[in-house]
């Protein structure tokens, strides 16, 4: 089967595959090679002060999906937010696939000169896709511009694994607004 064709990522799958098994049409993939191709191409770009409502409608769906999250979201509709002054000053991130808004991702700079990951939400069916990934990647990006060498982030227990993959480490835990948050920093190099 030759799937290269039409894959997004031909050149991807034509770097790992044996000239033998070009000619034969047989072809063994590991689960990364195929995970890699069939990851969508994410765009990261700072926001325009004119999504802001859709972003703020990205962030409530995601909460909502989480069901931990759920019952405090539907008690506190105020909780969802997006400072107008935020996007404005360049700290929010959006990621596209396809041309479409899929997440979102916002940064603050602390009083130490690092910086906070203050927000990071994607659309709960493009979840597992590396647009959250990429948007983490385009903030430490961001932060180490800015003069920052540490991002932080106050992270949801459900997302202590997704954060570790992407490079941080555990430092403690926070009581939040609506539980526990996880404290956690990525050195920035």
């Amino acid at each position: 089967m030759r799937i290269w064709f039409g894959c997004a990522h031909a050149n991807t799958f034509h770097n790992h595959v044996t000239l033998e098994e070009r000619a034969s049409g047989v072809c063994r993939l590991s689960s990364d090679d195929w995970e890699g191709m069939m990851r969508p191409s994410v765009a990261v770009r700072p926001a325009s002060p004119a999504e802001r409502a859709s972003l703020e409608a990205i962030q409530r769906r995601a909460s909502l999906h989480n069901p931990g999250d759920r019952a405090a979201l539907l008690a506190n509709p105020d909780c969802i937010e997006l400072p107008i002054e935020q996007i404005e000053a360049g700290g929010v991130y959006v990621a596209e696939v396809a041309g479409a808004v899929q997440g979102f991702a916002a940064i603050v700079t602390r009083d130490d000169g690092d910086a906070d990951l203050d927000a990071l939400f994607v659309e709960p069916e493009a979840w597992q896709q590396g647009i959250g990934r990429a948007l983490v990647e385009a903030c430490c990006d961001a932060a180490r511009v800015a003069g920052a060498s540490c991002l932080h982030v106050v992270g949801n227990p459900h997302a202590e694994g997704f954060y570790t993959t992407c490079g941080f480490k555990m430092l403690g835990t926070k009581q939040m607004r609506f539980g526990i948050g996880l404290l956690m920093k990525r050195e920035l190099q």
